[in-house]
C-alpha cells in the first residue's frame, strides 16, 4: 500500500522542518544570524493515465489523467536575507552592517570567508579581528597609544592619540557582496564561504553598488521571529500527527485486508 511509503515522507519532511526551526531557536540571541526556512517539494507521480491520452474505449482524449503522487521530499533549507534590527553596545570596534554586504575574513588556512558579525575585537599585534581571532580584510593595526578610535559609516578607522587634535587614518574597511547570498555556504561560528551559487565575491566600499554602510557601537540582532517559529512549530507538529493517523488508517486497512475470508 502506496499510503505508508508516502506518510512517512510526510512524517519525515514535517522533522526536518522542526529540526530547521530549533536551530533558529537557538539562534535569537546570535550576532547577526538569518533564520532558515525548510522547503519542500512533491516526489515523482506515477502515471497510471497520462492527461491528454487517447481513451481506448471511445477514442476521446482525457482531460486530467490519472497521476498518483509518491510524497514529498526536502528540497532546499534556504536562508531567509532580511536585516536584523541593531542595537547599541558602545563598543568601539562594534560594527553593525546596516544593508547589503558582508566583511572579509582570513581563515587559519588562508582561505577567505565572510560575516556580518561585527563584534570586532584587537589581538595582542593590535590586529582587528573577529572573536573567534580570524583576521579582517584589509589588515588594520591600532597602535599601542591610541586614545580612541572612530570608525564612520564608509568604514574608516580614525586613531585619535594624546596631545593630538587631528585623527590619523589606519585603513577602511570594505564590503563584499554576492550576486545570490542565499548560495553561501554556512561554516558556523557566522561564517559563510563562497560557492558557484553565490556567484562570485564583489568587494568594494561601503555605500557604493548597493552594498551597505556601518555604524560604530551597534550590533545586528538575529532576525528569528519567535512568534513566527512557534507558529510554525505548531504547524509541524500536527503535519506530522495527520501523517501518523494516515499510517495508522492504512495499517487497520491491511489488517481488514488480511482478515478477509
Amino acid at each position: 500500500m502506496r499510503a505508508l511509503n508516502i506518510a512517512a515522507t510526510g512524517m519525515a519532511a514535517q522533522n526536518m522542518r522542526v529540526e530547521v526551526i530549533s536551530h533558529n531557536l537557538a539562534n535569537m540571541s546570535t550576532t547577526a544570524y538569518n533564520a532558515r526556512r525548510a522547503e519542500f517539494s512533491d516526489l515523482h507521480y506515477q502515471q497510471v493515465a497520462r492527461p491528454g491520452t487517447i481513451n481506448s474505449a471511445d477514442g476521446t482524449v482525457l482531460p486530467a489523467g490519472v497521476q498518483l503522487g509518491l510524497g514529498v521530499r526536502a528540497a532546499a533549507v534556504s536562508m531567509q536575507v532580511e536585516q536584523g534590527t541593531v542595537t547599541e553596545t558602545g563598543g568601539s570596534l562594534d560594527l553593525a552592517i546596516e544593508g547589503m554586504g558582508y566583511l572579509e575574513v582570513t581563515l587559519p588556512n588562508g582561505d577567505p570567508a565572510y560575516t556580518r558579525d561585527g563584534a570586532l575585537k584587537r589581538n595582542g599585534d593590535g590586529l582587528i579581528v573577529t572573536s573567534d581571532g580570524f583576521g579582517v580584510v584589509p589588515d588594520i593595526t591600532i597602535p599601542e597609544d591610541v586614545r580612541e578610535i572612530s570608525i564612520n559609516a564608509d568604514g574608516e578607522v580614525y586613531a585619535y592619540f594624546d596631545g593630538q587634535t587631528e585623527a590619523q587614518l589606519l585603513g577602511q574597511f570594505t564590503l563584499t557582496s554576492f550576486p545570490n547570498e542565499k548560495g553561501l555556504e554556512a561554516l558556523g561560528s557566522n561564517l559563510y564561504r563562497e560557492t558557484e551559487a553565490s556567484g562570485a565575491a564583489n568587494p568594494g566600499d561601503p555605500g557604493e553598488d548597493g552594498r551597505g554602510t556601518f555604524r560604530q557601537g551597534y550590533l545586528e540582532n538575529s532576525s528569528v521571529d519567535a512568534v513566527h517559529e512557534i507558529t510554525g512549530l505548531i504547524e509541524a507538529q500536527r503535519g506530522y500527527e495527520l501523517n501518523a493517523k494516515v499510517i495508522t488508517a492504512a495499517d487497520q486497512m491491511l489488517a481488514a485486508t488480511v482478515q478477509i475470508r
